[in-house]
């Protein structure tokens, strides 16, 4: 199989999709790779490196994209590569479809295989693709937060784990999943005050013996989310329905309740966000003040760490590439049901329940689509 790796052109997204170690490794089973030129370099892999592997370096996208049977990325195409897209063509990458009607419209109109890292299972039903940058998000999460406490970003000036004589800052956590857990995990290293909300008693059980009973927990419900939002410093949203749009869990009249100065992160902002008054931003232009609340509400996270995060998420979806390139899809769909929960589009119709009731749209499971 011809397997294309093209260059991220999302705003400051510098992952990559396959690595020159994944390179050789597809190089080595009778594969082609095609990589576009400098694809690697800001993740900190030189084209030299994939040369040494066996791929070849490619100035042009459309040349990777037009030649290549399956073309493999980090995030979904945005709309200048619409073009590139044909019938047939198997698209492996970050999709999150729920708010991308435009996207989906394109992929089914132009008959493309589109597989979701951030649907696919492993046996244990968890989300294998999604975790790793679950995991680099949470941590930064409370990175960025802090940064944004900060008098300059707009923040109320607090210090996260304060002072002797002084109280730290309180982080309040939406959501007990990978990302919560993991900012979770920082947070209390910063020594911040941290309780998490999360609809799943059982979890918060779980989560009270994970810290050893360091954090706060609460049930959720829209009384604890606006007494918890009211008295927070930092809100971190990490809400997640799978291929779905997050729900709003936290609406503008919470928003408007919070302190001033109070910076809010939402990590689910992937999949619409679960702050109502959030909307996607990009590195550029990463934060906007709403009701005197600083948002921060960047789609790629983790492209702001690009070595770790690449590496990270290579070593969970190349596995399920060299299944992919070794059997070709249909095959490695049918033998394997986790994979094939991360079909989200198969030549012009749409494969994945949550991304059609998001968007109104029939859709046909993908068991009846692959057989």
């Amino acid at each position: 199989m011809i397997v294309g790796v093209p260059r991220e052109i999302k705003d400051n997204e510098a992952r990559v999709g396959v690595t020159p170690a994944g390179a050789k490794a597809l190089v080595e089973c009778g594969h082609t790779v095609l990589v576009e030129t400098r694809a690697g370099a800001q993740s900190s892999f030189d084209d030299a490196e994939y040369q040494d592997a066996g791929a070849e370096i490619v100035g042009d996208a459309g040349y990777v994209w037009g030649k290549s049977e399956m073309v493999v990325k980090v995030k979904e195409p945005i709309q200048s590569e619409y073009v590139y897209f044909r019938e047939g063509l198997v698209l492996f990458t970050y999709l999150h479809l729920a708010p991308l009607p435009g996207l989906t419209e394109e992929l089914l109109r132009k008959k493309v295989i589109g597989i979701a890292y951030e649907t696919v299972r492993d046996r244990q039903g968890t989300l294998p693709l999604l975790t790793p940058m679950s995991e680099v998000a949470g941590r930064m999460s409370v990175q960025v937060g802090a940064t944004y406490l900060e008098k300059e970003r707009g923040g109320r000036g607090i210090l996260l784990g304060g002072v002797p004589g002084v109280p730290p800052a309180h982080v309040c956590i939406i959501g007990g999943g990978i990302v919560g857990t993991n900012a979770a995990r920082i947070a209390l290293g910063f020594g911040a005050k941290t309780t998490i909300i999360d609809v799943n008693l059982n979890r918060l059980r779980e989560l009270e013996d994970i810290f050893g009973g360091r954090l706060y927990t609460l049930a959720s419900n829209s009384y604890n989310l606006g007494q918890a939002t009211r008295e927070a410093d930092l809100v971190i949203g990490g809400v997640l329905i799978p291929g779905a749009t997050a729900p709003k869990i936290v609406t503008r009249s919470m928003v408007k309740a919070m302190k001033k100065g109070a910076v809010i992160v939402d990590v689910a902002i992937d999949q619409g966000g679960c702050v109502e008054t959030a909307h996607p931003t990009s590195h550029s232009n990463p934060s906007f003040v709403e009701e005197g609340v600083v948002h921060y509400c960047v789609t790629n996270m983790p492209g702001a760490v690009p070595h770790t995060s690449t590496l990270a998420l290579t070593n969970s979806t190349f596995p399920y590439l060299l299944r992919l390139a070794n059997l070709g899809a249909r095959e490695a769909l049918n033998r394997d049901p986790g994979l094939a929960q991360g079909l989200n589009t198969w030549l012009g119709l749409l494969a994945h329940r949550g991304v059609a009731e998001s968007q109104g749209k029939e859709w046909t499971p993908a068991a009846n689509l692959i057989a």
